[in-house]
């Protein structure tokens, strides 16, 4: 701080090489060599950096979209991820804006941290955005902890597709009302501890079917369905001061004058619809440059970076060739060009850097406020809470896809009922189907995957023994996951199907409490669910 503000001060002292040095921010990753460390403190020291972004590894979902690459986990990364703060901090000449994305806690790229549940569970809980306000707040609060400035969420795409392979779960539903409320709620409860917030992937990633880190999705709507729907979010958000609007890698032909361009590159969509038509006047930040849908589309070292700075983004996001985009800037942009960028994003670090209160001593606990997020969101999808009774006083058979049966939700069950369980993980599928004949089945599913690849990551061979089970026995079903996954399977069957969402053991224990009739399901499926209306994404 006391460094930091005579620089704030001074910024006409900056040279405008080293003011356009401040608009990229490259990759850091938690878990690199030191080699690579040091790479990066040369960086930061030669080109003047401005900001750094955190990933988990090199091998993580930031850089390794095919899944070939094997993630190394690192139970130390949390305390890893603050020597490397305090590390980079001191090779800048002036502090770096630390951030990352943090949606549902630093868990979404830090082993051993703390993790809330996703924004699609959010979406279930019915006029408690205290709770969302607390989200925002205790994360914001371990962002503190790190030394993080620049929380980048929430995500206020509206998905409504359910075969969106990378937002789903990431969005609070799909309805526009309920996700700007909930942005908003988180949106405070961030700014509350001073940390920045940043509203995604503008114009809207949530109807699309292409992952936009491999391929570049198209949205096919007119400007006027986008206006009343994808774009009544960010128009909110931009009513209650969020910071920050990050693009989105998608190209929306109707917002850029029927061009293909990603909206990343697109001048329409940054200086006409969001600058002009929305009004907002903070800073831009691109989408991590290097996802595919665009790296891909400009192979000569910086002309992605040029393109993207040109196009109104301020802050270039994952940029891989600093000096080269550097360069090209410097070369083809006007003086007053980088001026009002630079000035946005030095505003933005004396925001941050001014509403810095005192780093906390540790993390935030987060298992009260998941015990109440599990009370709130628990969601009876179909069916009827009556149904349930009967298994609880006549008997059941307790089956288990993608865990062992010795789960939270079994073991708080048989503290107070006798039930025999049984797992895929343990039990053959001729096994399971002899052992539930002419018995109630209580069925309870945990895909491995968030993600809708590969079915969420279940087989073949068990999805047909869910749908066999639901088909043939009298079955009550409990879901701990995306509840995406059960537009795979023939759920109506059930007698009552309800969605915990998450695989927190607080999740199963209240999961478990409402099969034993202790608790109510008040949470409301935020999204549409048709049987057999997804795909699987291989």
């Amino acid at each position: 701080m006391t460094r930091l503000i005579p620089y704030l001060q001074a910024s006409a002292e900056l040279s405008l090489k080293e003011k356009v040095g401040q608009l990229f921010m490259p990759a850091a990753f938690i878990n690199d060599s030191e080699s690579e460390i040091q790479a990066l403190e040369k960086l930061i020291k030669e080109h003047h950096i401005g900001s750094l972004c955190f990933f988990h590894s090199r091998a993580s979902a930031a850089t390794n979209f095919e899944g070939i690459k094997e993630v190394v986990y690192n139970e130390d990364s949390l305390e890893t991820l603050k020597k490397l703060i305090a590390r980079y901090q001191k090779a800048a000449k002036t502090p770096l804006l630390i951030s990352i994305d943090a949606e549902w806690g630093l868990a979404m790229r830090v082993e051993q941290a703390p993790q809330y549940p996703y924004a699609i569970t959010q979406g279930a809980l019915q006029e408690h955005t205290d709770l969302i306000f607390k989200i925002g707040k205790n994360i914001a609060h371990d962002c503190k902890y790190c030394g993080i400035h620049w929380n980048l969420a929430p995500v206020v795409d509206i998905n409504n597709n359910p075969n969106n392979p990378v937002i789903g779960y990431r969005s609070y539903g799909e309805n526009k009302e309920l996700v700007s409320e909930k942005a908003i709620a988180f949106t405070l409860g961030t700014k509350s501890e001073g940390v920045l917030t940043c509203a995604k992937h503008f114009p809207g990633h949530g109807d699309t079917a292409i992952d936009s880190h491999l391929g570049l999705p198209i949205i096919e709507k007119s400007k006027e369905a986008l206006c009343k729907n994808e774009l009544f979010p960010f128009r909110e958000l931009i009513e209650n001061g969020v910071d920050s609007v990050m693009i989105g890698h998608l190209s929306v032909p109707s917002l850029s004058n029927g061009k293909n361009t990603p909206a990343t590159l697109s001048k329409e969509i940054i200086k006409g619809v969001l600058r002009k038509k929305l009004k907002f006047n903070g800073v831009v930040v691109s989408d991590a440059l290097n996802m595919h849908s665009v790296s891909k589309m400009y192979p000569t070292k910086g002309e992605l970076e040029w393109m993207a700075f040109d196009a109104g983004n301020d802050v270039l996001c994952f940029a891989e060739n600093t000096k080269e985009g550097m360069d090209l800037i410097l070369k083809n942009a006007s003086k007053q060009q980088i001026e009002e960028s630079f000035e946005r994003f030095w505003n933005l670090k004396l925001k941050a850097f001014t509403a810095l209160k005192e780093s906390p001593d540790e993390v935030r606990n987060p298992v009260s406020l998941n015990h109440k997020l599990a009370y709130e969101s628990l969601s009876l999808v179909h069916g009827d809470q009556r149904y349930i009774k009967p298994f609880r006083t006549g008997g059941f058979v307790g089956v288990t896809i993608g865990k062992e049966a010795n789960n939270p939700f079994f073991g708080t069950i048989s503290k107070s009922v006798d039930f025999a369980g049984f797992s895929t993980k343990s039990s053959s599928k001729k096994e399971i189907l002899e052992q539930i004949e002419g018995k109630n089945v209580l069925l309870t599913l945990f895909p491995p995957l968030v993600k809708p690849k590969d079915n969420f990551g279940v087989s073949q061979q068990d999805l047909a023994l869910i749908s066999e089970i639901l088909a043939n026995q009298n079955v009550v079903l409990y879901h701990f996951g995306n509840p995406y996954f059960l537009n795979l399977l023939p759920f109506q069957k059930g007698k009552a199907v309800v969605v915990a969402f998450q695989d927190f053991e607080t999740f199963q224990q209240n999961a478990a409490n409402h099969f034993l009739g202790k608790v109510d399901a008040k949470g409301k499926l935020p999204i549409t669910l048709n049987s057999k209306v997804c795909t699987s994404t291989k």
